[in-house]
């Protein structure tokens, strides 16, 4: 008796970019949220510089699903093989492969494939499968290849940062406020509207429109991992503000023996073309650097101020 069928998808782009720029792209997980659209989130658990074990959120045909997924990576073929060890459902199996090929000192091609089974060879799951497999796939090849070939650019892009409160009080009830994203309009002055819907315990969608420090409203659209027992609410902003190529971040709780340390961490990824378009002709990477830096981490420090004075008011009411 035949087992499932193997479906076999694959997929390939130019980029005029050097292969080692394009391998260096795909071979970190870590930076997956800003170079990967469909992914949310990655916790890499293990990694010796050949072997890669994580667990990753991503979107698929609009909802999140999460998995366990393990990589072999070879950076002198320039080959990476991949393995779901616990595919999320419908899937029985997924694997496949990254390559990058070398066409000139400044160009390569980067190959995906993939393989995979469906329970039951439903038709219907069949197709959801392949159709988010397409979706995601010609996404991931279309920002990576804009990525790349701006490679000599690259770290004027990018930007991380983080700010940090200092709270006399429970984590718990920091996490509270910061987790109840929902009650932010009213309660968080630049949030004007907030709709969250969590059809999974702990994975939240929210549709979020915000107020600038000029006056300008920004919609957004976030997906947000949350982990209560680590204190932690890591998010990606799915419909970033224009100036933005992508944004990932995360919340987080350090406590200690008299509170709690309220951290915010910002990851950006800046959008080049849409600079001089949104600050004004003449403004440079520089200045947009500087805009986001002050926009993100006012909001951010304003929202964690809250939070340190919603746990602290309820410490002395007690």
């Amino acid at each position: 008796m035949s087992g499932p069928r193997v479906h076999r998808l694959s997929y390939a782009v130019d980029v005029a970019a050097p292969a080692g720029v394009v391998y260096a792209l795909i071979a970190d997980t870590t930076q997956w949220p800003l170079f990967v659209p469909p992914s949310i989130h990655v916790e890499r658990l293990d990694f010796d510089g050949v072997r890669d074990r994580f667990r990753i959120w991503a979107t698929a045909n609009g909802s999140v699903s999460s998995w366990l997924s393990r990589r072999t990576l070879d950076a002198c073929a320039r080959r990476i093989d991949f393995r779901q060890e616990l595919p999320a459902a419908p899937l029985l199996a997924m694997g496949g492969s990254w390559t990058v090929e070398e066409l000139g000192p400044d160009r390569s091609r980067l190959l995906l494939s993939h393989e995979y089974e469906v329970a039951a060879d439903r038709p219907g799951d069949a197709e959801w499968v392949r159709r988010a497999t397409d979706t995601n796939s010609l996404a991931e090849l279309a920002q990576l290849k804009d990525t790349a070939e701006r490679w000599g650019r690259l770290d004027g892009l990018l930007l991380a940062f983080e700010d940090a409160v200092r709270v006399k009080g429970p984590a718990q009830l920091v996490y509270d406020f910061l987790y109840g994203i929902a009650d932010w309009p009213g309660r968080v002055p630049h949030v004007a509207r907030a709709e969250v819907t969590e059809d999974s315990p702990g994975v939240q969608m929210v549709s979020m429109d915000t107020r600038t420090g000029d006056g300008r409203q920004h919609h957004t659209e976030s997906v947000r991992i949350c982990f209560p027992y680590a204190g932690r609410i890591v998010h990606k902003q799915t419909r970033p503000p224009a100036l933005l190529a992508a944004h990932a971040g995360e919340w987080s709780l350090l406590p200690d023996e008299t509170g709690v340390t309220a951290v915010a961490q910002h990851r950006v990824l800046l959008r080049e073309e849409a600079v001089e378009r949104e600050l004004g002709r003449g403004a440079t990477l520089a200045d947009a650097r500087a805009h986001v830096r002050e926009a993100l981490g006012r909001a951010s420090l304003s929202t964690l101020e809250l939070a340190r004075r919603h746990a602290e008011s309820a410490v002395r009411m007690l």
